[in-house]
This record gives structure tokens, C-alpha cells and sequence, in this order.
């Protein structure tokens, strides 16, 4: 729930962010870098590598919830702290990143 700078993050169940996708309620923005996000993803994930991550960069939701979304949780919390930091309104990231959702049994795409 903290994140690496002290900031709070708040973050989301597997379950709960499947619900917001199937809802159309949501974008998730997958922050691990290109190669891991071409073995496998979230259907409709935006890729924005960490490596190079800006708040900018991220693309008009239209009213969706913008969740972030990494391997396990601690890049996506480190993207926080820079959405942060740039007062941008991002402020969720998926609990236990894509190894989560895939323990969860919710489909990956490859």
C-alpha cells in the first residue's frame, strides 16, 4: 500500500481489476519493458516501459480508471511515485503485478 518515495498507492485485486476490463471501466498501462510485454499481457494493456516512463506519456483513458501494471508490483509502485511526482491523478497499480492476475487464472496474451 506505500510506496518507495512514502507516497500511498493504492492497490487493486486481480479480480477486481478483471472486473473494471470487463466493464470497460478501466486501461491498463503495463510498465515492464518491451521484450517482457511481447511474452505476455494483459489484453488491451498500453505498454510504457519504466525504463523511459513518463506520466505524459500516458495515453487519454476517457473516463477509464488508469491502473499500472508490472511483473510483481514494485516497478508499477515506482511508476507511481513519478506519477506523483508529476501531480498526475494516477495513483493504482495491480497487487502482485501480472503474476497475480495469472495465478489468478485470468487469460495472458502472447
Amino acid at each position: 500500500m506505500f510506496g518507495f518515495g512514502g507516497k500511498a498507492h493504492k492497490e487493486i485485486a486481480a479480480s477486481a481489476l478483471h472486473a473494471l476490463l470487463e466493464s470497460g471501466s478501466a486501461l491498463v498501462v503495463d510498465v515492464r519493458e518491451a521484450n517482457e510485454f511481447a511474452a505476455g499481457h494483459i489484453k488491451g494493456a498500453v505498454n510504457l516501459p519504466l525504463s523511459r516512463f513518463s506520466p505524459a506519456d500516458i495515453p487519454d483513458a476517457g473516463g477509464r480508471a488508469v491502473i499500472l501494471q508490472c511483473a510483481g508490483g514494485k516497478r508499477s509502485g515506482m511508476a507511481l511515485d513519478r506519477c506523483a511526482a508529476a501531480k498526475a491523478a494516477i495513483d493504482t497499480h495491480l497487487a502482485g503485478g501480472l503474476a497475480a492476475w495469472a495465478g489468478a487464472g485470468y487469460p495472458v496474451v502472447r
